[in-house]
């Protein structure tokens, strides 16, 4: 089987839902060292909190929770207009709970125990669409950032900039610190960075930091 590139998953947050605490603190030790944060509950209105407060790209859920259920949690935040990708873990194999998995289209459901490597594998299946797209995102911004201006020699700025973007598409450093990175005049860089701000392009948010700013590109 080819080897999945499993850093992918650092960007990514983890709601991890699961009754049993000492399965849940096993889970959640091991897919810390994985994902950028792994929010580890026990009961659905926890997960639900979450939810609500945090940023969550797949909720991994247990069906049978002690006086709860798995699959009535997933209902609940579906009519609540929340579309999360979902892993469903259960130490039953009823057919019931399966139907109701596969007409929630619930990404995948894993019969405990739990192989963490299939666990694993399974985040990263469901989290490399979502990767590819900002790369093809980032490609179109270059695209249309560089019709934005007249000077083909900066194109090397602008990808840098966009690679350059953190989870929030902010960009912070100095002049002199993209100078260090990219061999370029001070006067050029400025120039630069004065077009993209009066397009509303790269917007200066605080010191040394810019929002890149992705719906001016849409009028461009």
């Amino acid at each position: 089987m080819e080897n999945k590139d499993l850093n992918i998953l650092h960007d990514f947050n983890i709601l991890y839902l699961e009754d049993d605490e000492n399965l849940l603190k096993h889970t959640h030790d091991v897919l810390e060292d994985f994902v950028n944060n792994i929010y580890a509950v026990k009961t659905s209105k926890e997960a639900m909190d979450i939810l609500l407060n945090k940023k969550v790209d797949v909720i991994i859920s247990d069906i049978l929770l002690e006086n709860e259920n798995g699959i009535d949690f997933l209902k609940h935040i579906r009519e609540k207009n929340i579309y999360i990708p979902t892993i469903l873990t259960t130490a039953h194999t009823d057919t019931k709970y399966l139907l109701d998995a596969i007409k929630l289209k619930v990404e995948n459901y894993i019969v405990k125990p739990i192989n963490i490597k299939e666990l694993l594998n399974t985040l990263h299946d469901i989290l490399l669409p979502v990767v590819q797209r900002k790369e093809i995102r980032k490609n179109i911004h270059v695209i249309k950032t560089i019709s934005a201006i007249t000077d083909s020699k900066q194109v090397d700025i602008i990808k840098y900039i966009i690679n350059s973007l953190d989870n929030d598409n902010l960009f912070t450093a100095s002049y002199t610190e993209v100078m260090e990175e990219i061999s370029i005049s001070k006067p050029t860089l400025i120039k630069l960075f004065k077009e993209l701000a009066e397009k509303h392009i790269l917007v200066k948010v605080a010191h040394k930091t810019y929002k890149f700013n992705e719906a001016s590109l849409d009028s461009i």
